[in-house]
């Protein structure tokens, strides 16, 4: 397969950077201004070309190969627009020829000139996707969001009605370079006051060190009354790079539990706890990561323990795919289920009341948001970081804010 789509994706490359030129030939007369167009062009093929050749496994991804990732976004992703829009005047330049042709209008050439203003408008739609991409790259992946929502339960023990959780998720700390926009969000959680703050996994990229840097920021979460829990996510497990021994991996996955403890976080492996207040209680569950396409490391079974239909629950699991197969249907009846791991592609058109999509729509059924099933509810949060893109367009960084009332 790869021998049929690496080819394709070279043709692909050459026509779209061919037509772009023309746009630009078209749109722009100066000579300078093409030269210095095709010098930056060949000076970021090269870059890309040469960080994909030094790109190490061992190492995953890194803030060089998130820079390499933002860079040819930007790159191909205008240019594809460009190219739909020349490639369409061509298709009308053929069609309008063969019929000149057939017609016995000899006196004219078979392609017409292209038009200035078709160059125009190529560039004017391409300059949409760059900017935003752009936008993403420079203060999307940080435009924090405090996204608060009230849900209504009627078997909430009274003791709870009014009862306030933090949700943040997927972090990848192997992905921050501004320790001022973290500082930042991580004032956001504070001031949200609430009684308890939830994880819902991805701490790392990959490596327990990604971390490290940003173990006394984290930290600074203030402790609430009911305490701070979290659980792993996929990319916790170090599951995505090849690793010299079993030990070593194995090393890493401890450190990354570790991590979780640095910063006052009591991570939950497929175990439960239970919040008592004013002689009531319900129960918070935390499996380890569960997903369709991923690792399935939970265990719903022994995470619930005892727990039957009538105890008041609140899971977390950290792939959403986790609800949509098993947790709506299990008969213990999970209130509400607390996930990330799908970042909205970090990619969408939110307007609320209007429009809510994103290419990973077609992959998850819950993937940003609220939604529920008879009663049984699930969070997806949009993730607190970002990884592989380095930025954010429409779906921006979350941190949520659930409110559970009695009624």
């Amino acid at each position: 397969m790869r021998y049929i789509i690496l080819p394709l994706l070279l043709i692909f490359f050459i026509v779209s950077e061919i037509y772009t030129f023309i746009a630009v030939k078209e749109a722009a007369k100066s000579r300078w201004f093409h030269w210095a167009y095709l010098a930056v062009t060949l000076l970021i093929i090269a870059y890309i070309v040469y960080s994909f050749t030094q790109f190490d496994r061992r190492q995953g991804q890194t803030r060089q190969t998130l820079f390499t990732i933002g860079l040819l976004l930007l790159t191909v992703v205008p240019k594809l627009l460009v190219t739909i829009v020349m490639l369409g005047e061509d298709i009308v330049r053929v069609f309008s020829g063969t019929i000149r042709a057939f017609s016995g209008q000899t006196g004219q050439p078979f392609f017409a000139e292209r038009r200035r203003f078709v160059s125009l408008a190529a560039l004017g739609v391409a300059a949409v996707p760059f900017l935003s991409l752009l936008y993403g790259v420079t203060e999307g992946k940080y435009h924090f969001k405090v996204r608060k929502k009230t849900l209504t339960f009627p078997d909430l023990p009274d003791a709870f009605d009014g009862f306030t959780i933090t949700q943040i998720s997927d972090v990848h700390s192997g992905s921050f370079d501004d320790k001022e926009k973290i500082e930042h969000a991580i004032d956001l959680i504070n001031e949200q006051k609430t009684d308890i703050v939830l994880f819902t996994g991805d701490i790392v990229n990959t490596h327990a060190k990604e971390m490290h840097p940003w173990i006394d920021t984290f930290k600074r979460i203030h402790t609430p009354a009911f305490g701070k829990y979290s659980v792993l996510g996929n990319h916790d497990y170090g599951e995505y790079v090849p690793w010299p021994t079993e030990a070593e991996k194995q090393a890493n996955f401890n450190a990354i539990k570790d991590l979780h403890r640095q910063i006052d976080f009591k991570l939950l492996l497929n175990e439960h706890i239970k919040l008592h207040k004013d002689g009531q209680e319900i129960a918070l569950v935390g499996v380890e990561n569960w997903g369709h396409n991923f690792k399935k490391a939970g265990d719903l079974n022994k995470a619930s323990g005892a727990l039957g239909k009538d105890d008041f629950k609140i899971l977390m699991s950290h792939d959403p795919s986790h609800w949509d197969l098993e947790v709506q249907h299990d008969p213990r009846h999970y209130q509400l289920t607390l996930s990330g791991h799908t970042h909205g592609f970090q990619f969408g058109i939110e307007i609320p009341g209007f429009i809510k999509w994103s290419p990973v729509q077609y992959v998850y059924k819950q993937w940003a948001g609220l939604y529920n099933n008879l009663g049984r509810y699930i969070y997806v949060n949009r993730g607190f970081g970002f990884h592989a893109y380095p930025g954010r367009v429409g779906i921006w960084p979350e941190i949520t804010v659930l409110t559970l009332k009695k009624g």
